[in-house]
């Protein structure tokens, strides 16, 4: 009896050994998506799923993001945090949070904000901690500095993503401010000798009815050269050889050893080039427009867009 409890001992030990061994040889275990199944962000959303608006007082238990997972503040404590926020926060870090006229930096990317879940890394800074970076102490009570903090995470919840801003009406940008009458003296003493509004321009804001990538277009050059209905032209070449034989063809390579040119059949032909042998002689369809970005205002931009888009 005695050497059959003296062996079960030993195999019971043997056991336990053996367990720890398998145990040790697991990797640990992630622990689990809060919010219950669904995986990463809990719920059934899952990255990218469409997130459901919380209670009061809930986090949103299908969001991706961390900042939008922390409970939200009851309304009134988030409206008073943002009544704060406009009065003492806003001039430094603007209306939408991306920074302001201050200098503020933008707290839709601030690690502290995102970090944070009730104020209790926001109240320092408030505070002055960072003083010597450039944010100045703020005379705030416990609860404001709460409310103020409740009121940043309740703009991160509402953001399409980490960074971006505040959801709302899209902003339509009127560019068309400009002098027309202007505008058609500049083009007729700058860009008439190339482009014509009864040739290769006409009809041109019928065709691209967009004044931004109208204006996009003729500043960048995309409009030179481009008859209507038909491509940009390329930039070509004409080689004329020691023998007088003349090579032309769309400019592929050009540098101080060889010129390259695309033929009209389709095939390629290099030649070398030693000094000013052979001679080249360049077209470039955005040339002009070259030359004149360095000296183009403001002003001349949206005079020029201002009457390109009368011509219909």
């Amino acid at each position: 009896m005695k050497n059959s409890a003296i062996a079960l001992g030993i195999a019971g030990m043997l056991a336990i050994a053996a367990a720890n061994h398998l145990s040790a040889q697991q990797p640990p275990q992630p622990p689990a998506a809060p919010g219950g199944q669904g995986g990463r962000g809990g719920g059934r959303g899952g990255r990218g799923g469409a997130a459901p608006a919380p209670a009061p007082g809930q986090g949103n238990p299908t969001a991706t993001f961390p900042a939008q997972q922390r409970p939200l503040a009851p309304p009134e404590v988030i409206t008073r945090g943002q009544t704060l926020y406009g009065v003492s926060c806003r001039s430094c870090h603007g209306t939408d949070l991306r920074g302001g006229d201050m200098g503020g930096p933008n707290l839709l990317r601030s690690g502290v904000v995102l970090a944070d879940q009730h104020g209790e890394l926001i109240a320092p800074m408030i505070q002055g901690s960072r003083r010597d970076q450039g944010m100045p102490a703020i005379p705030m009570s416990s609860d404001d500095m709460t409310a103020v903090a409740e009121y940043l995470h309740s703009v991160l919840f509402t953001a399409r993503g980490q960074g971006a801003p505040p959801p709302g009406p899209p902003v339509v940008l009127n560019i068309v401010v400009g002098n027309e009458a202007a505008g058609q003296a500049y083009f007729q003493a700058k860009c008439s000798a190339c482009h014509s509004v009864t040739g290769d321009l006409q009809g041109i804001a019928g065709r691209v009815t967009d004044p931004t990538q109208l204006q996009n277009l003729w500043v960048s050059g995309g409009v030179a050269g481009r008859a209507p209905g038909r491509a940009l032209r390329p930039t070509t070449a004409t080689v004329t050889l020691a023998n007088g034989q003349v090579v032309q063809g769309a400019l592929r390579r050009i540098d101080d050893f060889i010129v390259t040119l695309g033929l009209p059949d389709g095939s390629e032909r290099s030649i070398r080039r030693d000094g000013d042998v052979p001679k080249v002689v360049i077209e470039d369809p955005l040339e002009g427009h070259r030359k004149l970005l360095p000296v183009l205002t403001d002003k001349d931009i949206h005079d020029v867009t201002a009457y390109l888009v009368t011509l219909k």
